[in-house]
């Protein structure tokens, strides 16, 4: 029997599927890690985003047989981390938190966002979250938050 081998929020696990398998499918059904939402199935909303080896991605676009040996880090395990709390408080201080679906992937992308320039422009943020769709236009709210992220949380990233 073959499997895929990865590294799930900092764990090795072995993966027994099929390689065409959507990582996304993977996370939500056989380790019931749901903070990635199905939202388009097409890498255009970035419900779905995970950090796959330090980048983000659409786990919908991505099959298991690519993330042989990766590492892939989901909200569940990145909320686990000092990075989450600052991100978190700043989140929750500004209220760009709505209804709620994007915001897994909006932290996701605020990580690596800052994890690239920890002192972003305006520019630059809402480049990074680009890939992110807010469909309750919370964007202006969002920025600010990274921004005050980026702050408080000088020296994490």
């Amino acid at each position: 029997m073959e499997y895929i081998e990865f590294k799930l929020n900092g764990k090795e696990v072995k993966y027994e599927g099929n390689a065409s398998d959507r990582l996304l499918d993977v996370l939500r059904n056989t380790y019931k890690l749901t903070g990635a939402k199905c939202g388009c199935k097409e890498g255009e909303c970035g419900a779905c985003s995970v950090i796959i080896d330090g980048r983000l991605a659409n786990s919908c676009m991505v099959a298991m047989g690519r993330i042989y040996g990766s590492e892939v880090m989901t909200i569940e395990g990145f909320s686990k981390t000092e990075k989450f709390k600052v991100i978190s408080k700043a989140y929750g201080d500004v209220s760009a938190v709505q209804c709620g679906f994007c915001t897994p992937g909006m932290i996701l992308a605020t990580e690596c966002i800052l994890e690239k320039n920890p002192h972003p422009t305006e520019m630059e943020i809402r480049n990074g979250i680009s890939g992110n769709l807010c469909r309750c236009t919370g964007y202006n709210a969002i920025v600010k938050a990274i921004q005050i992220a980026a702050k408080e949380g000088e020296g994490l990233w």
